[in-house]
């Protein structure tokens, strides 16, 4: 949101905002007034900005309630199939000015605001995000839920209330120090906890078969606590759930074994049950085994279960009583959606309760479970995939081992009859896995449990086919379908560049808001000075915000002229910051080699979080930043170029840096990155794409032709050609010179004068065990950067025409509403 305007500016509020009325305005001012004496007991001279920023979200909050109250009773009135999304990720952000937008509120929030003498951005900078995830995983989550309640449909988010969510990055000397995220530590103004809802979960124990049938008894009782967060859809009064549940101990929980009358000690020991829902786990594509994860993955599930079964069955509103007892319609009823394996359990879970509490029969029983839930897969790193050791499994969920057993015994069965002999196959298929360690394939798991399986491109899904699930694809190819990923464009568009979407709304009126394919209408002003013009100044207010922005919170000067080429997201090998970090030591070294010639200016960004335990990502940040550290104080390089890393990078970072971006960097080996949302944000806020033919950048440079795009490097089929002759690193480096120089520079200590050994073993990975074939791009890569000057250099002198820089943004807009149309 700009600056305070003038009166004069108020009158002409654009349309996408929607205009306040007087009435609105004089309403917000006194729910706020009162917000903040009846429930934060504070008055004007006394109260905080924090008190203030509380103050509105409990006033925009109560513009909620009656909303959501309805669409719940909305939903019981009708019945209709609910669509329940399980996920160990929510990666929300902020909700304050998502829920404004969302509702129409913006602009009576910020006159009021103002008419307080407050300002709207400050008090919004003031909440926490709720960084309840890592990356694109709960990223996607988030997402899904603005658009199913804009679409209306039933649906409910359930995952884990974490205390701390996604770690908070420092950067000390250039190294990565993690802080922990309290981001519940003011309070959530947001969420309402249902004690009354409250869920017992078990572990441990042992299983008993008997008479009545199998009983799992001696477990550990968690309680799980629900706290409800509402979910707006746009202008549409549906407000759905997100239900995360949060562990409590029971009033019992080991007293019985303090017989030696410590209290204390075991009141104190009720951590160990509360610690399930203390911190998210930081990693992303990568699997830990450690046993807490396996018990957040059951409790979530367990709670969820219950919950979902409970609503079957009382399908009338605020009753309590079954309804239903038969639960042969359960799939016509209930969809469960498991974003990964995380929730995998789901599937154990839902025949235990079917067969052992509810007593259906077995192949009902597996029936409805295959009908029930459904398989997005993530990823195709063989790393990320999880695998539980069964000796785990034995001790924590006897019972769902059995289970699994007997699933993975009926489905070898029906392959060995369909396959006679093929031994090979049967343990390529197995869910268990067999060896030193016995593991349980929880990815296998979901594809015999579930009725349908999605990649998340269809390059990916391909992938999915053709070799993770192959096997699987020849005996039920009907199961595995594409869902390519998509971005709500409310908070992606409106939230975060309501310039670019007035401008827009002007030209083409509002659809787009809610159906992507409008934008499509844009075309017909690819050739219009005017809108061009209007454009590029949206773009570089942008890009003048946000380098104030880095001013005030990095201390850094940059360019506003320069192009912002940004490449955001987890430092991971396979996404290939390195890749970018040479191409910035190769543009340094062109520049200390003929400091007179005229270069493009640059403002390379980087940003995004290491994996705690991942010593490969973390020396990536200290070369970024070495590297920045000698390029940005060289006298000879001045303003030509600089290279930044964004510190903490989270979902409100995001919000500012996508917008003001010129060059977006997608440039992961082909075959690795399963979709790719952030590409989308950047092209919905007109930047250009830098990409490899991988993930959604496939799709996306069909939709706008690969002429918009700068696409570079190995297709699929070339990596998977150079692994079958073998990877040399050194040949490249020997036969091109500006990389032998860069990679020389790294390994002499040229950016690490005070440590010349530091990034050896970033060396070491480069020339000899790279995974990712960063030496086998770069030629590509930097010759794609050259034509990337060259538009840029068109695109400055504004020259309008089918090749100009906004005519291939305004092509390539158009494919984020293939790809979100794809995910709904």
């Amino acid at each position: 949101m700009a600056a305070p305007l003038s009166d004069g500016d108020r009158r002409k509020q654009i349309s996408v905002r929607g205009i306040a009325g007087l009435g609105d305005v004089a309403e917000v001012r006194k729910s706020f007034n009162r917000h903040l004496h009846f429930t934060l007991v504070k008055d004007r001279n006394v109260a905080t900005p924090r008190d203030y920023y509380f103050a509105l979200a409990h006033t925009v909050r109560d513009h909620l309630v009656g909303r959501w109250i309805r669409t719940q009773q909305h939903y019981y009135e009708r019945d209709p199939k609910r669509i329940y999304y399980l996920s160990l990720e929510f990666y929300m952000g902020r909700t304050l000015q998502n829920t404004m937008v969302n509702l129409g509120l913006q602009n009576a929030c910020d006159e009021a605001i103002y008419q307080l003498g407050l300002d709207l951005e400050e008090l919004e900078e003031i909440e926490e995000d709720a960084g309840l995830g890592n990356g694109g995983l709960g990223r996607l989550a988030a997402c899904f839920l603005d658009s199913m309640a804009t679409l209306g449909l039933a649906a409910y988010g359930y995952g884990i209330r974490y205390e701390f969510g996604i770690f908070n990055q420092k950067i000390v000397d250039g190294w990565q120090v993690e802080e922990a995220d309290d981001w519940l530590r003011y309070g959530n103004p947001w969420e309402k906890a249902r004690p009354e809802y409250m869920l017992p979960v078990h572990f441990y124990g042992r299983v008993e078969h008997t008479a009545d049938g199998v009983k799992w008894i001696d477990t550990q009782v968690v309680l799980a606590m629900p706290y409800d967060t509402p979910v707006p859809g746009y202008k549409n009064n549906t407000v759905n759930t997100m239900r995360l549940w949060s562990a409590k101990a029971p009033n019992d929980f080991n007293l019985q074994e303090f017989n030696m009358g410590d209290y204390i000690e075991a009141v104190l020991d009720r951590n160990l049950a509360e610690n399930i829902s203390r911190v998210l786990y930081p990693n992303d594509n990568f699997f830990e085994g450690k046993e807490l994860r396996l018990k957040q993955e059951y409790f979530v599930v367990a709670a969820t279960l219950q919950d979902i079964i409970r609503r079957f069955k009382s399908s009338k509103f605020g009753c309590r009583d079954p309804v239903r007892t038969c639960f042969e319609t359960f799939p016509d009823k209930v969809a469960i959606q498991l974003n990964d394996t995380h929730p995998a359990l789901s599937i154990p879970e839902l025949m235990r309760i079917l067969v052992d509490v509810e007593k259906v029969d077995w192949d009902k029983a597996w029936e409805i479970t295959k009908r029930t839930c459904a398989y997005t897969n993530h990823t195709v790193l063989p790393e990320a995939l999880e695998r539980w050791p069964v000796s785990m499994f034995e001790k924590l969920l006897p019972r769902h081992l059995e289970i699994i057993y007997a699933l993975n015994q009926m489905h070898l069965d029906r392959v060995a009859a369909l396959y006679p002999g093929d031994i090979d196959r049967l343990r390529r298929m197995s869910v268990i896995e067999e060896g030193d360690c016995k593991r349980i394939n929880m990815a296998h798991l979901c594809v015999i449990g579930s009725h349908a399986i999605n990649g998340v491109a269809r390059i990916h899904s391909d992938i999915v086919k053709n070799s993770v699930f192959k096997d699987f694809y020849e005996l039920e190819p009907e199961k595995f379908q594409n869902k390519t990923n998509g971005i709500t464009p409310r908070r992606w568009l409106l939230l975060c560049n309501p310039g670019l979407a007035d401008i827009i709304a002007e030209k083409i009126g509002e659809g787009f808001i809610t159906d992507l394919s409008q934008l499509k209408k844009l075309l017909e002003f690819i050739d219009n000075e005017t809108f061009i013009r209007d454009v590029a100044k949206v773009k570089q207010e942008n890009k003048l915000k946000f380098a104030a922005y880095l001013e005030e919170h990095y201390k850094v000067k940059i360019n506003p002229m320069s192009m912002f080429d940004v490449q955001v997201k987890r430092i991971h090998e396979y996404k290939r910051q390195l890749l970018n970090c040479l191409h910035a030591i190769t543009l340094y070294n062109r520049i200390r080699c003929n400091p007179s010639k005229s270069f493009v200016p640059r403002t390379i960004m980087i940003g995004g979080k290491a994996a705690p335990g991942y010593h490969m990502a973390k020396m990536i940040i200290k070369l970024i930043t070495s590297v920045g550290e000698v390029i940005n104080n060289d006298p000879y390089v001045g303003d030509k170029l600089k290279v930044i890393f964004l510190e903490n990078y989270r979902v409100s970072l995001a919000e500012k840096v996508i917008p003001a971006a010129d060059l977006s960097q997608q440039i992961s080996t082909a075959g690795t990155e399963a979709s790719g949302t952030g590409n989308m944000k950047f092209m919905v806020n007109g930047a250009l794409t830098i990409g490899t033919m991988d993930g959604a950048n496939v799709e996306m440079a069909e939709e706008a032709g690969e002429e918009n795009l700068f696409i570079f490097g190995m297709r699929v089929e070339d990596v998977e050609a150079l692994d079958r002759k073998g990877y040399n690193a050194r040949e490249f480096y020997e036969r091109l010179p500006e990389l032998r120089q860069a990679i020389d520079q790294i390994t002499s200590g040229f950016f690490s004068p005070r440590d010349p050994g530091c990034f050896k073993d970033v060396v070491n990975m480069l020339m000899y065990h790279d995974r990712f074939k960063v030496f086998a791009d770069y030629e590509a890569y930097i010759k794609c950067q050259g034509q990337v000057d060259q538009l840029f250099m068109v695109r400055s002198s504004h020259s309008p025409g089918k090749h100009s820089a906004f005519a291939a943004t305004g092509n390539s807009t158009e494919l984020c509403s293939h790809t979100i149309r794809g995910s709904h």
